[in-house]
């Protein structure tokens, strides 16, 4: 039997907003300078059974997982946003093949710099994998949500406006879609 104080929270600070930091292998760049992020919702089917009185919902049996979004402040060079819009040209190669070999090699050319790529498959360029780490308010790591697959599917626009009367950094969201993600608790 559970008593009502064996039911207690044991820690009782609230979950802060702005406590995250979010990796990436395919874009180093991308990944300091985001400012937002989400814990995308999952959503389980299901089914209906019919009776003759009214219809019954039970459980399905499929997850369907919500795109990843977030939003990252572009550097003065556009370094971040390059790199994103070179991912997302390699994977769509909307011109020509070459486009796709040539987003490969270079990607191959970085993993192998940075580590060995041997064994490495085409699809394993595509996407990659990335956390999102939630920290605690002393900045300590204390939840990490793990996607696996990651790949981006869009990257919002760069506005210019002349007439802004102040500097407001331009933000740019970007979507992904993956596998799955899995929580890891890590205190």
């Amino acid at each position: 039997m559970t008593t009502a104080i064996d039911r207690q929270p044991t820690v009782l600070d609230y979950a802060s907003p702005t406590q995250f930091k979010f990796t990436i292998n395919q874009l180093p760049k991308v990944e300091f300078f985001t400012v937002a992020a989400n814990v995308p919702s999952v959503t389980l089917g299901e089914s209906i059974f019919p009776t003759p009185f009214k219809q019954i919902s039970i459980a399905g049996d499929e997850l369907t997982y919500d795109a990843f979004n977030i939003s990252f402040i572009a550097d003065e060079k556009l370094e971040n946003f390059i790199t994103l819009h070179n991912w997302l040209i390699g994977i769509g190669f909307p011109q020509s093949r070459k486009q796709f070999s040539d987003f490969r090699d270079t990607t191959a050319e970085n993993s192998a710099n940075a580590s060995s790529s041997a064994g490495v498959t085409s699809a394993q360029f595509i996407t990659s994998d990335a956390t999102l780490t939630v920290l605690s308010n002393h900045n300590n790591p204390i939840v990490e949500f793990r996607f696996k697959d990651m790949f981006p599917v869009s990257i919002g626009e760069l506005s210019y406006d002349q007439g802004a009367t102040d500097v407001d950094y331009i933000r740019v969201d970007a979507s992904f879609q993956y596998q799955q993600y899995t929580i890891h608790t890590l205190i």
